[in-house]
């Protein structure tokens, strides 16, 4: 049994006891976090077999229980086995993809979405977010499995962004589970219309807008997901300035995690090849990101995203639009996306020759 002191109540009494010995109806009495700093499971949490199922999965053998009063929040950090220590980021997204697919099967079908297995499996992944660069398109001929990396990538982009930019760390990894459902609403709608190369009737178009209707009525019934998950599928086709769908809110009634899954997608959807599209250079969308955000997406986000993008990218050898190859040797915080590029013994400052850009970072 331990005391700690807290403000408002002098010293009050905590209990560590092992998972096995923890009673049905116990309540933490703090956050419970991995190695990695993702969270488990939030302080007052109820203890039932669903929790326990996600404490197990993570070899955690004791938990902080409340004792009879209230504690003040103190995050605890519980040792957790990371991924396997074999796996790699690529491994871990063809597992995340082969979820997501069974996922939308189950959907199809009426079916409970497995959300525990989904977030474990989300876990596991962030385990390896190191390994993903945001600058770099890394991905490969993806074809029909578009709609499931493409989720995959905004997940990570989104836990990223929403870390740059200072939210607290609990929120973090339900901003990713945004991100990584937030087309979950696509397992309704008509397949064959999401790959259409002609352009969409007006029918057709409504058709697919409503996989954010769709979205938000599959997640809103489903336990242990705070709402600001299930807005990300209603709301990350919104726009500061009320131009977006599905009902046209203006930005002070968009939630903050919309507001960055609405970012990541973006960008991801930009840098992606399509059946109807090919990929934009990366340096082309932070452009097109950052003039979006005059009314369109939150100016403070996108700018966070696109410095801390960026400002990595010192070094990387980079291929311009006329073909020449180059590595970068200046970053301008002020023009983030126009560095000073060295192709041989030649110095190109982006910023003053406007018609050159950055057609694909090769390496960092």
């Amino acid at each position: 049994m331990k005391q700690k002191k807290t403000p408002e109540l002098g010293w009050v009494t905590m209990t560590v006891v092992p998972l096995a010995q923890a009673k049905n109806g116990s309540r933490l009495s703090e956050d419970v976090f991995t190695k990695r700093g993702n969270l488990l499971l939030e302080k007052g949490k109820v203890i039932h077999e669903r929790e326990r199922q996600l404490l197990h999965a993570f070899m955690i053998t004791s938990i902080p229980l409340e004792n009879g009063t209230e504690n003040d929040l103190s995050e605890m950090t519980v040792d957790a086995p990371s991924s396997d220590h074999s796996s790699t980021l690529d491994d871990e997204i063809k597992v995340m993809k082969d979820l997501l697919k069974r996922v939308f099967n189950l959907i199809a079908s009426g079916q409970p979405v497995p959300i525990l297995e989904i977030r474990l499996q989300l876990i596991r992944l962030l385990d390896h977010i190191d390994e993903f660069q945001v600058l770099l398109n890394e991905k490969k001929d993806i074809g029909s499995d578009y709609l499931f990396i493409n989720s995959i990538y905004v997940a990570m982009t989104s836990y990223l962004l929403s870390k740059w930019h200072g939210l607290p760390q609990k929120d973090w990894l339900p901003v990713a589970l945004g991100g990584l459902l937030h087309n979950i609403g696509h397992a309704k709608v008509d397949a064959s219309i999401f790959e259409r190369k002609e352009k969409l009737t007006a029918e057709e178009r409504d058709h697919m807008q409503k996989h954010t209707l769709m979205g938000y009525q599959i997640m809103k019934n489903v336990p242990a997901v705070n709402e600001g998950v299930k807005y990300c599928t209603l709301q990350h086709h919104e726009r500061e300035d009320g131009s977006g769908y599905p009902m046209g809110v203006t930005g002070d009634r968009i939630h903050p995690y919309a507001k960055i899954v609405a970012i990541a997608d973006i960008y991801q959807a930009m840098i992606s090849n399509r059946s109807y599209k090919s990929s934009q250079s990366p340096y082309l969308v932070l452009d097109q990101l950052w003039e979006e955000s005059f009314g369109k997406l939150d100016p403070t986000l996108v700018q966070t995203f696109i410095i801390k993008v960026t400002s990595f990218s010192k070094g990387n050898l980079v291929k311009l639009n006329d073909g020449s190859v180059g590595e970068i040797v200046f970053f301008d915080r002020d023009n983030p996306t126009r560095p000073w590029v060295k192709v041989g013994e030649n110095i190109i400052n982006l910023v003053v020759e406007r018609k050159m850009y950055i057609q694909e970072v090769l390496t960092r």
